[in-house]
């Protein structure tokens, strides 16, 4: 089912798993069909804005509120407390895959973030690395979570259906919604950000137009799907940055229809329409943002979600590579598959780099050299996918990101070979 209320226009979207489930011309009927019980979930404001409300009719076999008190987990997310407060430039190694079993919630690894849990805008990033399906349930109080696999295929089993993810899919899961991590291989590993702003939506085309960039109808919705089993299921929250968790005696993925627009989606990279320049100069890294989370300042973003796909190189008497800059964003980069045309080594898939606000970067010595001296001609570059998670506000490191055995201490050598090549006699 596309999902084309990511252009701004709140349109909704339905599915029922059972003939006759949805309920016709009205949301809360006195009875509902099959004996089911109607629920609301709201991922915005009741008083939002039309076009930006976000809200779902579930209708299950169980309520929700069917539940025992939480207790807060004595295992808690991995990456400690936030660090120390630094400028640099920091870059890791990929995580190591875990010896013991690991689901999903357990392989979640704190890095950085900018705020709070408690806080209505603003971003945490985590790493994840799994070897197990997870046998609980998990739903995320503190914000909308956007899956970056990077290793593994994973089934994710929602209230309101599966979606099967693979390196180079994204999912977005919204905040609060109840879901399942399934592995479908050996090992699983990948990014994830949390996002405690505004939900994500396509960005605004401008001048480019109509077309571009992500197109609305490749956006996937599941089907829905109801589990009908009497069996004990932990259900896991995520409330203020801790980990809570109580005991239900049925399965809370019992959604048998629903319609809204706060929903689950999927979204495969490579169907992403890249645009560049066809005459001179590189274009700004906007050119390649997929989703992004607004603030209230037009132009800010809280989250931009950004890739640097495979793509045509045909710009004349340019430097090719991003140029140097610094930025008032804060820049998280990861890679999935292949080398990011900007480094040369040290930037691995499953690895990770931290450019703060105002923090100078660009393209290593190697790469510069080359890219300076290197004869032009159109040339693709392929086999590639890095991404960025970029914020207006100040991305903290966590503790263990600062000081785990991944943090490479030397990334500012890659610029120090950089060569003087000023003359002022020649031009």
């Amino acid at each position: 089912m596309n999902l084309e209320y990511l252009s701004g226009f709140g349109n909704e979207f339905a599915s029922e798993a059972l003939p006759g489930a949805l309920p016709v011309g009205q949301n809360s009927p006195q009875k509902a069909p099959y004996g089911l019980y109607t629920e609301l979930f709201s991922g915005t404001a009741f008083t939002m804005v039309r076009s930006e409300a976000r809200r779902t009719w579930l209708y299950r076999i169980q309520p929700s509120a069917n539940h025992p008190a939480f207790v807060k987990l004595e295992r808690q997310l991995a990456g400690g407390p936030l660090g120390a407060v630094t400028p640099n430039r920091l870059r890791w190694n990929p995580l190591d895959r875990p010896d013991e079993p690991t689901d999903f919630i357990d392989g979640l690894v704190g890095m950085v973030a900018n705020s709070g849990a408690e806080s209505p805008s603003g971003i945490s990033i985590y790493n994840y690395c799994a070897n197990r399906s997870m046998e609980r349930v998990f739903f995320n109080a503190d914000g909308e979570l956007l899956i970056v696999p990077e290793q593994g295929r994973l089934r994710i089993a929602t209230e309101l259906g599966v979606l099967d993810v693979e390196p180079l899919d994204i999912v977005v899961l919204p905040r609060g919604l109840k879901f399942r991590v399934e592995l479908l291989d050996a090992q699983a590993r990948g990014y994830v950000a949390e996002n405690h702003g505004a939900p994500l939506r396509l960005p605004d085309l401008g001048p480019i137009g109509s077309n571009g960039l992500a197109n609305p109808r490749d956006f996937l919705t599941p089907v829905a799907h109801y589990e009908d089993l009497k069996k004990p299921t932990t259900l896991v929250q995520k409330f203020l940055g801790e980990l809570w968790a109580c005991e239900l005696d049925h399965s809370p993925l019992n959604v048998v229809a629903w319609h809204g627009n706060n929903v689950p989606y999927k979204y495969d990279l490579r169907r992403f329409n890249t645009l560049g320049t066809v005459s001179f100069d590189h274009p700004d890294p906007s050119i390649f943002t997929v989703l992004t989370s607004p603030t209230s300042v037009h132009g800010l973003a809280n989250l931009d979600f950004v890739i640097f796909p495979p793509r045509w190189m045909v710009a004349e008497n340019t430097f090719r590579p991003p140029w140097f800059h610094r930025n008032l964003m804060n820049e998280y980069m990861g890679l999935i598959q292949g080398a990011y045309d900007a480094k040369a080594e040290g930037f691995l898939p499953g690895g990770a780099s931290l450019h703060s606000c105002m923090s100078a970067h660009g393209p290593d010595g190697e790469t510069c050299t080359k890219a300076i001296n290197v004869e032009l001609a159109p040339h693709k570059i392929d086999n590639t996918m890095a991404f960025m998670f970029e914020t207006s506000q100040v991305l903290r490191p966590t503790q263990f990101a600062l000081e785990c055995p991944q943090l490479q201490n030397t990334y500012d050598a890659c610029w120090a070979s950089l060569p003087a090549t000023f003359n002022p006699n020649r031009r």
